[in-house]
């Protein structure tokens, strides 16, 4: 599943009725316009040059969203502030909190929902995001 990313396109064009969600390593390191396709590199740090391609499949096909669930999508964010605070506006439509762990009360600290709670809290451009990405995309995504 992380390789031939750059070809995933094909499928949201082939199946345009069906919703694609983004998830795990790949596809948060493609948030930068120059990642290199490198299964030994799959957690980048540093600054993010906005263009890659997870941000372009969020743009140009409406059947693609994306869970910000785990290590990757919260090294994703973490690596570049501005850039998550830019991106979390452009893609409020299509974002969704996700876990990779059980946490029901929201507390618990090794957790990377408690983690990615406070993430989108502290990135989102407003209230009205933050409640979208938190729940409100995944209850309309998924006809709840």
């Amino acid at each position: 599943y992380n390789y031939g990313f750059e070809r995933f396109h094909t499928m949201l064009k082939k199946y345009p009725k069906v919703n694609f969600i983004g998830h795990a390593q790949t596809w948060w390191a493609n948030i930068h316009k120059d990642y290199v396709d490198n299964p030994k590199a799959l957690y980048p740090r540093g600054k993010v040059t906005p263009g890659g391609l997870t941000d372009r499949y969020l743009s140009d096909y409406p059947n693609m969203f994306a869970d910000l669930s785990a290590g990757s999508g919260h090294g994703a964010f973490n690596r570049d502030p501005d850039h998550a605070r830019a991106f979390m506006a452009r893609h409020q439509d299509k974002l969704m909190f996700g876990s990779d762990c059980v946490d029901k009360t929201g507390a618990a600290l090794d957790c990377s929902g408690t983690r990615q709670i406070a993430q989108i809290r502290e990135f989102s451009p407003n209230k009205a995001a933050e409640r979208k990405i938190l729940f409100g995309n995944a209850k309309k995504l998924f006809r709840l």
